[in-house]
Parts: structure tokens; C-alpha cells; sequence
């Protein structure tokens, strides 16, 4: 008889943020603290991280997200995308893998390489169309066309509507202080009473640990006239009204999400920065503050609150390529640490400069500087020989493996149906993150079961690895290595 194990639904409450979560995630499954409630950590890691609520979604926007409010919804989410890059400030500069989406399944947003975001000039160069930010300064008159020629200058996509694009217009002129501060640059450079103006967008400041609040119009930027004179280039951002060049914006800037997601943060927001700290509990008063990391910061914004109206966990395609942009600046960030601490890393000099002089190497100058990735950097060739080397030594010890499974995700699953069920209209690929932490609910299980000895008797060693399909949904592969029932064969001599 087959029985489904049921991993129930995201009902629990955490104590300190309000996020939901399922119960096999907890740390604590029973009821053993005191206020009665289990205790999870994937969220707030227990009150550490305190950040305001998020504001809630403009009604133009919400009308629009929401699938259930006819045809125009549904073409808006399709083409969420389409409608951001018409509004973002900035560019992204990556590899996009399109021929993915060619072939039917469903949505994913993939991309190859790395990734970081662009900014040009308040104004386009001579005989160029406006683009990106300049498209909130230059010809304002003619700015719906402006904005779908910008994207869409063959008129190929007939789903984008003009207007959706006049209506989103209107709301970001009246909620985004982004918005705002450009228009005054707009108002200006129309008037002509500023020959040569530039900009500076602001970085929080340093005594300041706000986050999602409204910003307010001089908190955001500032105009300068005439030199730029000094300024933190790792907090502050410089554009000025004339300049071919292309610069690329600071990964921590407090402004870096809300320039390229302003669909996903309509307000301008605040998003992650690197001096933010945790926050110590009751019973780590004396602990001196330590740094809230940007994968821990992510990891808070993603969660299902209570009475939360999060503007990004409604984005569907576009929340989809926010956490491939976001996991792709943290893995940016720790090849950085990486980079620049090469004097913790355990490395033989010696037999690299034998290796380079070898190969006819003469002059050091030549030789380059090599950056060895650590054995605790997942995916390095360090991690892999470690972990191929644990394995080898587990078949030294019990020999060959009796059990190879695959265990693949499936979007069907009930858990997965029924939370899509409470939000009428969403697709799975709408919530990657649910997916992934039902599969990990569903591995852990599966590993617990087998384990336990029931299926196939007592277990002595085991190894999973977890890979990503093309299409994004993970699999597992696992070894088992079977305790071996000895039985001797008594002979009697009579």
C-alpha cells in the first residue's frame, strides 16, 4: 500500500516577523519553547533582522498584477518584463539566454556569465534616441512612444498596450522620487536656465538603518551645477547631463534594485547595502553587531507575511529574474571576498613558479597572478575534489554503493497546488522560491524514511548531491550503502 507523506501547509507563524513557514522546516518541530510555537530561522534568524514592512501596492499596479482581473492582467504578466525595461533607469548588463523560452514549458529566466547594471547620461547623445533614464528627461511630449520605440522599435509586440504604458506614467510621476528628481531635471533642461547640470543620487547615510520607509525628495539626489567635486563613488552615484560613456553602478548601493526594478519597487525604496548590521536579541545584548549579509537580506524579503502587500513577491516573471540578479551579485560579492583575500587561501607558490618557468615563463611580469577559489566556495574545483574524495573513501570502507536514487521535483505535488490555490492565477514558475523549499521538505523526508531502515533495511553511510534541471526545477541524486547481514554457518561434528 502506498501512503503520500503530506508535509501540510505554510500555517506557522514566525514569532519575531510574522513570515509563514512549513513545520518540517523548523528547527524546533514540537512545541518545546515557551511562547508554545516551533522555531524557524530562515526568515529573521530569530529577531536578528528588523526591517519595516514593505509599502503596499499602488492600486493602478495591484489592478494590473493581479490575474484575475481579466485579459489586460494576464498580457501584463506575461509581458512584465517588456513593461520594466520601458521604465528602469538602468541597463542590464548581462547574457540572456532567449532560445530557452522558445520551446514550450515554462517560463525561466536564465542568464550566462556575469551580471551588473548600467547608467549612461541625463541626455542622449546627438542623432540617438533616448533610452532607459533619458527617457524621463528627453521629449517627455511624445514619452509613451518613446518609451514603447526604446524597447520595441519594429512594433513586433502587439501585447504591449499604450495605455498601460500612459497609465504607469502617471503613477510613478505621483509615488517614485526617483521619478521626481529627473522630472526636475526635465523641468530645468527645458527651461534652459541650467547650461551644465549634473546629478548625484544619494546613498543612505551611514547612521541611518531604514529600510522600505517612503523616501523623501531630499533624501534621494541632489543637482549640481557646473564641476562634480567630491563625492563617495561607493555610495553615491554621478550622472551627468552630457556623457557618452556608460558606468556601472555600485552592487551595495542602497538605490541599485529600485533603478532597475521600479515595477518591483514603485516607491524608489531603499534595498540592501553593506554596512547594515544584525540586530542582537535579549540574550546577546553584550554581542558587538555583526553584519546582515545581502543573501540573508534577500531571504527576508521573500517571505509571505501576514497583512505584508509586498509589491515583490507579486512580480511572477519579473520576481523570477530579481532572484536570478540578486543571487547572481551575491555570488559576485563572494568572488570579491575571495579576490581580495588570497592570503588566507593555503596555496604552493613554489610549484607555480616551477609550473610557469617550465613552460619557458622568464620574466615575473609575465607570469600573472593567480586566484584559487577555497574548498568553502560551492562549485569550486576544491569543493569537488574534497567531496569526491569523501566519497571514495566511504567506497573504501563499505565498497560499492547498493542504492543510486533520483528524486525529482514535481510542481504537482499538493503542497505546492494548494498554495497556489490561495493565490488564484499564479503559475509555479511564478514562485520558484516555494518550489525549492518544498523539494528540500520532500528530500529531507525521503532521506529520513530510507534511513530509518524501513524500506531497506539499516543504512550504514549515504551521499546527495542536488542539481537544476534546464528548465530550473531540482533533482537529487543519492547513494546508499546498506549495512551487509552477516550469518554464520554453524556445522556440527555429530
Amino acid at each position: 500500500m502506498v501512503v503520500y507523506k503530506d508535509s501540510g501547509d505554510s500555517t506557522f507563524e514566525c514569532n519575531h516577523c510574522g513570515a509563514y513557514f512549513w513545520i518540517g522546516e523548523a528547527l524546533v518541530k514540537s512545541v518545546r519553547t515557551n511562547n508554545n510555537a516551533p522555531v524557524y530561522t530562515g526568515c529573521c534568524q530569530k529577531g536578528e533582522i528588523r526591517i519595516s514592512s514593505s509599502n503596499s501596492t499602488p492600486p493602478f499596479l495591484q489592478q494590473l498584477l493581479d490575474p484575475n482581473n481579466g485579459r489586460q492582467s494576464v498580457l501584463f504578466r506575461e509581458n512584465i518584463r517588456v513593461y520594466n525595461s520601458m521604465f528602469s533607469f538602468t541597463s542590464m548588463g548581462a547574457k540572456i539566454d532567449s532560445d530557452i523560452n522558445r520551446r514550450s514549458g515554462p517560463y525561466v529566466f536564465k542568464i550566462c556569465g556575469q551580471i551588473h547594471h548600467l547608467m549612461g547620461s541625463a541626455l542622449p547623445a546627438e542623432g540617438e534616441r533616448p533610452k532607459y533614464a533619458q527617457l524621463y528627461v528627453y521629449d517627455t511630449n511624445n514619452e509613451v512612444s518613446n518609451r514603447m520605440e526604446a524597447i520595441d522599435p519594429c512594433h513586433t509586440n502587439k501585447k504591449t498596450k499604450p495605455d498601460i504604458v500612459q497609465g504607469l506614467i502617471q503613477m510613478f510621476d505621483e509615488i517614485n522620487e526617483l521619478v521626481k528628481e529627473y522630472r526636475y531635471v526635465r523641468d530645468k533642461y527645458e527651461n534652459g536656465s541650467l547650461p551644465s547640470l549634473n546629478m548625484t543620487i544619494l546613498g543612505r547615510q551611514q547612521n541611518d538603518s531604514r529600510q522600505y520607509e517612503l523616501p523623501t525628495n531630499d533624501e534621494v539626489a541632489g543637482l549640481i551645477v557646473g564641476d562634480i567635486g567630491e563625492f563617495n563613488s561607493n555610495r553615491d552615484i554621478i550622472i551627468q547631463s552630457n556623457d557618452g560613456n556608460l558606468k556601472r553602478i555600485f552592487k551595495f548601493h542602497p538605490k541599485y534594485m529600485s533603478l532597475q526594478y521600479p515595477l518591483l519597487f514603485p516607491y524608489g525604496e531603499d534595498g540592501y547595502r553593506h554596512d547594515l548590521t544584525l540586530q542582537p536579541t535579549a540574550s546577546e545584548l553584550g554581542r558587538q553587531n555583526m553584519k546582515l549579509t545581502m543573501i540573508k537580506f534577500v531571504c527576508y524579503q521573500i517571505h509571505d507575511r501576514q497583512n505584508d502587500s509586498s509589491t515583490l513577491l507579486k512580480g511572477g516573471r519579473l520576481f523570477q529574474q530579481y532572484l536570478v540578479d540578486a543571487y547572481a551579485t551575491v555570488e559576485e560579492d563572494r568572488l570579491d571576498f575571495v579576490r581580495t583575500h588570497q592570503g588566507n587561501v593555503r596555496s604552493d607558490i613554489r610549484k607555480n613558479i616551477f609550473v610557469a618557468a617550465s613552460s619557458g615563463v622568464t620574466q615575473t611580469r609575465d607570469m600573472g597572478k593567480q586566484i584559487i577559489l577555497p574548498s568553502t566556495h560551492t562549485g569550486s574545483p576544491r569543493d569537488m575534489i574534497n567531496n569526491y574524495q569523501d566519497t571514495i573513501a566511504i567506497c573504501r570502507q563499505y565498497g560499492n554503493p547498493d542504492l543510486f536514487i533520483t528524486f525529482t521535483c514535481n510542481v504537482k505535488w499538493p503542497e505546492i497546488t494548494r498554495y497556489l490555490n490561495n493565490k488564484q492565477g499564479y503559475r509555479p514558475e511564478d514562485r520558484p522560491d516555494i518550489i525549492l523549499r518544498i523539494f528540500k521538505l520532500k528530500l529531507d523526508d525521503m532521506l529520513a524514511y530510507i534511513k530509518f531502515g524501513q524500506p531497506f533495511g539499516e543504512v550504514e553511510a549515504n551521499v546527495c548531491t542536488i542539481e537544476f534541471q534546464k528548465r530550473g526545477l531540482p533533482h537529487a541524486h543519492m547513494l546508499f550503502w546498506l549495512k551487509k547481514i552477516v550469518q554464520v554457518l554453524y556445522i556440527s561434528r555429530y
